[in-house]
């Protein structure tokens, strides 16, 4: 150990919980507001920090407070000390039913609309006292927020790589062809990628599912025609219902639309490459029970989609 470090027996753990917050909010105000301590009780513990650790640790910009070199450096590891240690005096079970824990959860578009709805309805209905706090992805660096533990877990497309991170297959959804009922096109089961590409198509611009729509021959695909009008995933019911327009949406999500509007989709005859949901999270919390209790529900959640 350096001459110049501090003694772990000197150490205020109280001060690592203010840089914590102070790392998260970048703001003296707002972290204390998390932690419930006032602006001089902020301010004189932010200066023993930096007397103690002799760095600034946090410049004041326009942006906020800005962690130096040394504060990103002990970001990370006074993160997973706080969470062990919050880990350690934890219950050894978690009983869902008197519970009052808090989750921080990142969905995609996918996910938002597939997953979130019967997710929370199952929690509320086991756990009343667990808030869901779910974020949308697409605004969010991810992984960084799961290393800084400002998310608990993550459910979208299953990309992550490092041994840091755990994953788990959720859903595989198919693609399909959706419209109003009594479309001119309505007569078949199925739709070719020929017959779909001569048909005028809605896109959705606020949820991009990524499928190519025209095969060319096998294995291989092009792009499809231009399509005739996009708008957000709200209005896209609506339009489809009143128009002879198209979609070619996941098969979970066409499913969600006809519950709630004159609508019913069609299998493509070939289809895209399926989309895929699944969730992710640092592997330290494997074995934490509240998080283990999560994905379960999670899991049992989708395999009755699945189902």
């Amino acid at each position: 150990m350096s001459k110049t470090a501090p003694r772990l027996a000197a150490l205020d753990l109280n001060l690592l919980v203010v840089f914590d917050a102070i790392m998260r909010d970048r703001s003296v105000t707002r972290a204390g507001q998390r932690l419930g301590l006032s602006q001089p009780a902020m301010s004189h513990a932010l200066t023993r920090l930096r007397h103690m650790l002799k760095d600034e640790l946090f410049v004041r910009s326009p942006n906020g407070m800005v962690p130096t070199p040394r504060a990103d450096e002990l970001a990370t590891p006074i993160r997973i000390a706080l969470d062990g240690l919050q880990q350690s005096l934890e219950p050894v079970q978690f009983d869902p039913s008197t519970a009052t824990a808090s989750f921080r959860i990142a969905v995609d578009n996918y996910a938002a609309i597939v997953l979130v709805a019967p997710i929370a309805a199952h929690v509320a209905r086991i756990a009343p006292g667990v808030k869901l706090d779910f974020r949308p992805s697409g605004t969010l660096d991810v992984l960084d927020q799961l290393d800084r533990s400002e998310l608990h877990l993550a459910m979208g497309p299953s990309a992550a790589t490092g041994e840091r991170f755990s994953r788990r297959r959720l859903l595989q959804d198919q693609f399909v062809v959706i419209h109003r009922k009594g479309h001119p096109s309505a007569r078949a089961q199925e739709l070719s990628a020929e017959k779909l590409a001569a048909l005028p198509q809605l896109e959705i611009s606020s949820a991009q599912f990524g499928t190519d729509l025209v095969e060319n021959g096998p294995g291989r695909s092009k792009p499809g025609p231009r399509p005739a009008m996009r708008a957000p995933f709200l209005s896209a019911a609506q339009i489809l219902a009143t128009s002879d327009l198209v979609s070619v949406l996941p098969l979970n999500v066409a499913k969600n639309m006809t519950r709630s509007h004159p609508l019913v989709f069609r299998r493509l005859s070939r289809s895209p490459k399926p989309i895929e949901a699944a969730m992710i999270w640092l592997r330290r919390l494997d074995n934490q029970p509240a998080h283990a209790w999560l994905r379960d529900v999670i899991s049992s959640v989708t395999s009755e989609l699945r189902g």
